[in-house]
């Protein structure tokens, strides 16, 4: 039997979390501690990790921080997230999802260690690793060792793709220079962000990684014996996060990315599209991987998930995006050729959001060669040489065997 295989097949993987209070304790013991993290930073049993600090008497709690939809996961994606109390703990709650994006020295009064426990879902543009990456900062700038419990990449640790962001696009949905997936778990990223000097002026932060225990890079989430707790409200499946990197830069563009349906980033379309028109497009294209349907679909308000989806209450045309072999599925590419043949078929209603649309994908070059009609492997194999760069470097941090 396979070390990594219980009796019923069910791989069992212990993250940072569950290591935490039984293997790394001395890390917080008799520390004031800050914790990141939101409604996914659970144990296996199903305790938070503040009811876990809490319950141990290991260490004081003094204060927390949420990412992007709340330390509950409950706020609507873009929604401002203000600060509060936690109901249960009476902790302050700092938003860093709002009016400020990095911790400030008034928020870390007092604060020993610096925590962070939260689900990441292997996508630049998903702002969790970018709250990440400030909130190192700013533990650097006042001197406050940074602890990473780690969790798996739940869309694999073997893959990497999409353009390395470019300097002049850097924002709080692109904040570090990386391809669009990345292949890495979020201790391997910050491991990576503060040994290549990454962080504001090239600021090191002390940087504790509690690892994950059986986790393999070829493992997807569903083989980690884990529960798939939803780390936004529109990600609630995994073959969701399978799609997202792909299907994400549609939200740059007149086309909806199926928000207010039940299938975000599964579904897209626009009244004025005609996908029986687009799948003949795509017959020459590379799609592996998926199914492509047609399929029509109203957006609607759906509260604390989606507010004002693209068309809303209109009908939409659109299509289907069902993952038959996740193995073989590169995202990134099925977005671009998705986008090439409505494009194609489409020419003046299909706009490219500019500003946006670039943040996304990382590079102005893919919406000027996508507006040219250019053939979608010729777009893919255009950031081939930055991606090379990427993967040699990627390799000096990895935590975990393949």
């Amino acid at each position: 039997m396979s070390a990594h295989t219980v009796e019923n097949s069910i791989v069992v993987v212990r993250t940072g979390a569950d290591r935490l209070l039984s293997e790394y304790s001395e890390l917080i013991k008799n520390k004031r501690i800050g914790i990141l993290t939101n409604h996914t930073g659970r144990l296996s049993d199903g305790r938070h990790i503040i009811k876990a600090i809490e319950d141990s008497g290991i260490a004081e709690i003094g204060a927390l921080f949420g990412p992007e939809h709340g330390i509950t996961g409950d706020s609507p994606d873009g929604k401002v997230v203000e600060h509060t109390e936690h109901p249960e703990h009476g902790i302050p709650v700092y938003s860093l999802y709002g009016k400020i994006h990095k911790p400030t020295k008034q928020m870390l009064e007092g604060i020993d260690v610096f925590l962070c426990d939260m689900q990441d879902v292997g996508a630049r543009f998903y702002t969790f690793i970018s709250t990440i990456a400030l909130a190192m900062e700013a533990a650097a700038e006042f001197k406050i060792p940074f602890i990473m419990l780690d969790r798996p990449n739940p869309i694999r640790g073997l893959h990497f793709d999409g353009p390395v962001r470019t300097p002049s696009l850097k924002s709080f949905v692109s904040w570090m220079p990386i391809p669009v997936t990345y292949g890495l778990t979020i201790g391997e990223l910050a491991h990576m962000w503060n040994e290549e000097g990454w962080l504001r002026n090239g600021i090191q932060v002390t940087l504790e990684i509690v690892p994950v225990k059986g986790w393999m890079r070829h493992m997807w989430f569903d083989e980690t014996g884990l529960s798939w707790v939803p780390p936004s409200p529109n990600m609630k499946k995994l073959s969701t996060a399978v799609l997202y990197p792909g299907m994400c830069f549609i939200e740059g563009t007149s086309i909806s990315e199926g928000r207010g349906t039940d299938s975000p980033f599964e579904l897209i379309g626009a009244p004025w599209l005609d996908p029986e028109r687009i799948l003949s497009q795509l017959v020459g294209f590379d799609t592996s991987g998926v199914r492509l349907t047609a399929e029509e679909f109203f957006p609607v308000d759906i509260p604390s998930v989606s507010s004002q989806p693209k068309f809303e209450g209109q009908r939409c045309r659109g299509i289907r995006i069902q993952v038959i072999d996740r193995n073989v599925v590169r995202p990134v590419r099925l977005g671009i050729t998705l986008l090439a043949a409505i494009k194609r078929t489409h020419p003046s209603e299909t706009v490219f959001r500019h500003r946006r649309f670039d943040i996304l994908v990382g590079s102005s070059d893919v919406r000027h060669a996508l507006d040219n009609n250019a053939n979608p492997d010729a777009i893919c194999q255009s950031w081939s040489e930055e991606l090379n760069k990427f993967g040699d470097l990627r390799t000096k941090y990895f935590l975990y065997p393949q």
